[in-house]
């Protein structure tokens, strides 16, 4: 039996603040709801290994703030990212528009012009009764962008887990198969995990 080729991904998720991002990652990673809402500075990371056909994953998910004054910082995390979660909450209108910015955002930091750069849009809170953003107009906006959208809960746990097993594989895809990112984290990925330390610590001074 051949081994398993090993690939590592970096992943991000991004959103308006409070769209539940943090709440997504650790439904995803640790299989729980993260109930108590603490507003995310600068970003932190998460990793999780998963299987998909012959490849082990280990996907390192950065968490990024969503508050309007940080985003310029925040987007120094997008560089080197193989793929996104764009998420917003559909009981807030306001997050749904905000989409497009987010999206320019990333694209413009990872791979200009590069249409194709993976991702998906998470409509967060259909648990929740006050529903603003109809099921139609989000499935609308990402055909029109060509982004798979999936309604998702993470307080009741649904499509979590679909919808990052998706993005990671279309990461995959666009990954080399003679590559093997899955040693030593590089020079650049040490760097980058003490960027987001030290400025998350920098804004809580």
């Amino acid at each position: 039996m051949n081994p398993r080729k090993k690939v590592d991904l970096k992943l991000i998720i991004i959103g308006a603040l409070g769209v539940g991002k943090t709440s997504l990652l650790h439904r995803f990673v640790h299989k729980t709801f993260y109930e108590d809402y603490q507003t995310t500075l600068g970003a932190s990371i998460l990793s999780k290994i998963i299987i998909l056909d012959d490849t082990t994953l280990k996907l390192q998910i950065w968490d990024t703030g969503g508050q309007e004054r940080f985003r310029s910082m925040v987007s120094t995390f997008y560089k080197g990212s193989d793929g996104c979660v764009l998420a917003f909450d559909v009981t807030d209108v306001e997050t749904f528009e905000a989409l497009e910015t987010w999206r320019g955002d990333v694209l413009a930091k990872t791979i200009p012009m590069e249409q194709s750069y993976p991702m998906v849009v998470l409509g967060n809170k259909i648990d929740l009764a006050d529903r603003q953003v109809p099921q139609e107009v989000a499935q609308d906006w990402c055909k029109e962008k060509d982004i798979p959208y999936f309604e998702v809960s993470a307080k009741n746990d649904i499509n979590v887990v679909q919808a990052f097993e998706m993005l990671a594989s279309r990461a995959l895809s666009r990954v080399s198969p003679s590559t093997t990112r899955y040693s030593r984290p590089s020079p650049c990925s040490m760097h980058a995990a003490n960027l987001a330390s030290t400025l998350t610590a920098s804004l809580l001074v």
